[in-house]
């Protein structure tokens, strides 16, 4: 099943060259992760720790396991830490 995956600016500036939006074949969060990670190494260890992900528009801390519809929406966003 196909999603429709974006990064922010800084995350696809340092990991990907730019590029910000992807058509990934996963079944949950976690596979989108993996499949990340395969195009850009070292991107799904980064995505795990220092970004918070939206799912459908709904923010979700950890949902490596959260089953994806066809044409989902997965962002992953910048962790905002207060200090």
């Amino acid at each position: 099943m196909s999603v429709r995956v974006v990064l922010s600016i800084g995350v696809s500036v340092q990991h990907t060259g730019g590029e910000k939006e992807f058509e990934i074949e996963a079944r949950n969060l976690r596979g989108v992760i993996r499949a990340m990670d395969e195009r850009f190494p070292g991107l799904g260890a980064y995505l795990e720790e220092e970004t918070t992900v939206a799912i459908d528009g709904e923010i979700h801390e950890t949902a490596y396991f959260q089953p994806l519809r066809e044409d989902s929406e997965v962002f992953f966003l910048p962790k905002i830490e207060a200090g």
